[in-house]
């Protein structure tokens, strides 16, 4: 298209015809052939796995997460395959408030367990928006220090809209993990909710993160994570907030004493440390190393342990089954028939759910 300013009788004014617009995709993608990653077989990614090949970890952990059909069949036998060289690790779940430096201390507690001599898998969960399903994964980069070290494994995964933030295959990871030589086990929780039900019952000591000036300390958190919590450490504790950081740590103690004792027998301990600064790392981390020689020694290690097995048993067969009876195609849509016949007040809710149960499991045609 012509400018009029071009023309004569505009004297002094001129206007470039411009360059032409350019395609929003780049042109040479489709000459850019990307390479596909090789799909291995199950006894070859377990192999790698006991060998210690990071790499081979990584990828049975994305199959695992995967919700393909094939690349389930195939971690389904590489965890097998794992399995007998599983459970030798100690697996300690982290939780608390957010903005409670929970990165930050794993950067500073996974430092001493390497510097100990030990080796260190981080699993941290990372939550995933309702819209998008998309997460940051930022998690890593917060863990400065530990991300540079040979010993340490860091994997931040989604929740992929799982109950409470908890990724749903966290559990099997663990297994993959402990199989190629890690025998500590962080897992990061998202902060306080119904997703540290499902890490206690993955984890052998459950730490709670906490803060201190932050207006009534015990608002701050629900009774049943303190419940829960084996140990609870109070972070920042330095320079001008220590004074602060005692008085939290004394209504916390209290706040314990009103609870039932704990069913491993051991008394919950409160401390103060600060992750930033590395100060109080080694009381936090003893507190931890007493706590698994004590369960060690009247049994209850062991036997918690066999209980969140027997609880995974039943919370996979729940899922199977209620993928299983939403995804049948008759009972989709004998299901959106109930529901307008709920709407329309023709049917109660009582009566049109055991329709659709008595049709799932065959009772009526």
């Amino acid at each position: 298209m012509e400018h009029i300013e071009n023309d004569e009788k505009f004297a002094g004014l001129n206007v470039n015809s411009g360059v032409a617009q350019q395609p929003s995709v780049n042109p040479y993608l489709r000459q850019m052939k990307r390479a596909k990653r090789r799909l291995y077989s199950a006894e070859e990614y377990a192999g790698g796995i006991l060998a210690g090949n990071i790499s081979m970890l990584s990828q049975a952990v994305t199959l695992i997460e995967s919700n393909l059909h094939e690349h389930q069949e195939i971690a389904q036998k590489v965890i097998e395959l794992c399995l007998p060289h599983s459970g030798k690790s100690v697996r300690i779940g982290i939780t608390g408030v957010p903005g409670s430096g929970k990165s930050t201390s794993i950067d500073s507690f996974g430092l001493h367990v390497i510097n100990g001599g030990h080796k260190l898998a981080v699993l941290a969960i990372d939550p995933s928006s309702e819209r998008s399903k998309g997460s940051i994964l930022g998690d890593k980069t917060r863990m400065e220090r530990l991300s540079q070290r040979r010993e340490a494994f860091i994997r931040p995964s989604p929740s992929a809209g799982s109950l409470g933030g908890v990724a749903r295959k966290t559990r099997e990871t663990i297994i993959l993990c402990e199989a190629a030589g890690f025998d500590t086990i962080f897992v990061e929780t998202v902060g306080v909710g119904q997703s540290e039900t499902a890490v206690h019952s993955m984890v052998d000591f459950f730490l709670l993160i906490q803060l201190a000036g932050t207006g009534d300390e015990l608002q701050g958190i629900k009774r049943g994570i303190m419940e829960m919590a084996d140990g609870i450490v109070i972070n920042k504790a330095d320079g001008n907030n220590i004074e602060k950081c005692k008085l939290a740590q004394a209504h916390f103690r209290n706040a314990l004493h009103l609870f039932p004792p704990t069913p491993s027998g051991w008394t919950p301990q409160v401390l103060t440390y600060s992750g930033y600064y590395d100060i109080g790392i080694d009381e936090v981390w003893k507190m931890i190393e007493d706590y698994m020689a004590f369960t060690k020694r009247n049994g209850y290690f062991e036997h918690r342990r066999h209980e969140q097995s027997k609880y995974w048993l039943t919370e996979t067969i729940e899922e199977q089954l209620r993928a299983h009876f939403y995804q049948n195609p008759e009972i989709a849509a004998l299901l959106a028939e109930k529901e307008r016949a709920v709407l329309n007040a023709e049917e109660s809710p009582f009566t049109a759910a055991q329709v659709i149960l008595d049709k799932y499991f065959g009772k009526q045609p």
